[in-house]
């Protein structure tokens, strides 16, 4: 290769690095955006979290491995179903951002259903999340999942105590028929302070980007922290099965809470690297006599920035 061939190859590297940079900086900045009070609170009660430089270090280790993940997923038909629960604001968004972040979406996937339809409430509890569940060669994360039931259902009222405690006899039975049919089931539960969640839901408060994740429902989590608590220990005690066991993630730290938990998903398969198609870049075909139609100025988006 020509030096000067050589060379625009490295700089282009490096402006693609950058630019991956800058993504992950964009993410973070959704941590960043307070007010200097609620900050100074923040950091007192925290103390120093893991440096941005070894976080960010970790992060790209780990995010490199779930690639690899994914395509051992992929060549060997696997079907993975992760569940991610935890009370609001304990961080299972922000983890499941970072895991599908550099991943495939057509073979990862997040579901996070809204509250069931008048019909959805008719029907068998957990007929609703069946659609969702993988087939071979995908993964699929639940940001909340049929434990809705034994949780924001039971606490608020939405539940009767007659269907909480059909759940807890159908539940095990039901990830046991998951476990026989193939699908490799995980489940996290992310576990934060109420001290911590207080210091969140202030955060959402008063971070206009944030505001839109905090619902009259959050706040009745809060009123209810003590039988959120009790419903938790419940959950975990009934339904922590050796088949698809309960898996606790201390959330306070959240940077630390992402990298643990990548790093423990990581370790629970058997992946390694599989075989792979050469890729090369042909040469494009040159037409002389092609001429690129001049398109209209009205068609382009204005170059304001």
């Amino acid at each position: 290769m020509p030096d000067e061939d050589h060379s625009a190859a490295e700089d282009w590297l490096e402006a693609e690095l950058k630019d991956t940079l800058d993504e992950d900086y964009e993410i973070e900045l959704e941590d960043a955006v307070l007010s200097m009070k609620i900050r100074e609170i923040y950091r007192e009660a925290h103390g120093p979290s893991i440096p941005r430089p070894e976080y960010f270090h970790a992060l790209l280790h780990l995010q490199s491995e779930l690639i690899r993940l994914q395509d051992w997923v992929v060549h060997n038909r696997e079907k993975v179903v992760v569940i991610f629960e935890g009370r609001d604001s304990a961080g299972k968004g922000g983890v499941i951002k970072r895991i599908t972040q550099r991943l495939n979406p057509r073979v990862v996937r997040t579901v996070a259903l809204p509250a069931p339809s008048d019909r959805e409430k008719t029907q068998w509890y957990f007929q609703r999340y069946v659609p969702h569940l993988p087939a071979g060669g995908e993964i699929v994360l639940f940001d909340r999942s049929w434990y809705n039931r034994a949780g924001v259902e039971r606490v608020m009222g939405f539940a009767s105590e007659d269907q909480v405690q059909d759940f807890f006899h159908d539940v095990p039975e039901f990830e046991r028929m998951l476990v026989r049919s193939g699908i490799r089931l995980v489940k996290y539960w992310f576990s934060i302070t109420d001290e911590e969640q207080q210091m969140r839901f202030l955060i959402r408060i008063h971070d206009p980007l944030k505001q839109w994740k905090l619902s009259p429902m959050d706040l009745q989590s809060r009123v209810r922290w003590e039988q959120y608590t009790k419903a938790k220990e419940e959950m975990l005690a009934r339904t922590n099965i050796p088949e698809a066991p309960w898996y606790i993630v201390p959330g306070n730290d959240k940077k630390r809470a992402r990298l643990n938990c990548i790093d423990h998903l990581l370790g629970l398969f058997p992946y390694g690297d599989v075989p792979q198609e050469d890729v090369s870049l042909t040469e494009r075909v040159f037409n002389p006599d092609y001429e690129r139609a001049v398109l209209p100025p009205e068609l382009y988006v204005p170059p304001k920035y």
